[in-house]
């Protein structure tokens, strides 16, 4: 499909990019991005990360809390057997990197590929993930330290019918689509 797509000289929007970077393929990723386009979704930060990576960047973090629906069924969770339901209190499932994050949490973590494609890579940035039975949101802090610019950002997204996602997935396509036709273009 991705081939046909490159042929056609169409433009692929990926939203989905759990497992993108699964392979250590980031270089083929770079060669082909005139012809896709990985969507911010709920990146806040995509924007400053993209432009601090133009520079030095020090360090990338990404800490997540999700609700215990929106987690369960995680390969993660499932190989080591941890068990969340019933939890009333939040608790840290997993720490490492945004590539073992894709691997344990493919529905869950576009976030930390789309993050560690526009920064310093699957490998350097760094992912913590907590199962909070009292949050209602999919919450994401970011954490930059750059050359540029130390900036952290936050957001809280409110889950859509599938509990593992965000409603705001779906109007970040919108928007990816509408600024490849706009004659003005905000954002990098």
């Amino acid at each position: 499909m991705r081939a046909l797509i490159l042929i056609a000289g169409a433009t692929l929007s990926l939203a989905a990019c759990g497992g993108k970077d699964q392979g250590g393929n980031t270089a083929n990723v770079d060669q082909s991005l005139s012809a896709e386009n990985i969507v911010s979704n709920d990146v806040t930060a995509i924007d400053a990360v993209t432009a601090a990576a133009e520079g030095t960047i020090h360090s990338v973090r990404l800490v997540t809390r999700k609700p215990l629906q929106g987690l369960a069924g995680a390969p993660h969770l499932v190989e080591n057997k941890i068990e969340i339901a019933g939890l009333t209190e939040p608790l840290r499932i997993f720490e490492g990197t945004a590539r073992e994050a894709a691997r344990g949490f493919p529905a869950n973590l576009n976030v930390g590929v789309a993050l560690s494609l526009a920064g310093i890579g699957a490998d350097l940035t760094r992912v913590e993930i907590w199962a909070d039975p009292t949050v209602t949101r999919n919450t994401h802090r970011i954490e930059v330290d750059s050359c540029s610019a130390r900036f952290s950002m936050s957001i809280e997204n409110i889950p859509s019918e599938n509990p593992k996602t965000g409603r705001i997935t779906a109007l970040s396509v919108i928007a990816c689509l509408r600024k490849q036709r706009a004659s003005l273009r905000i954002g990098t």
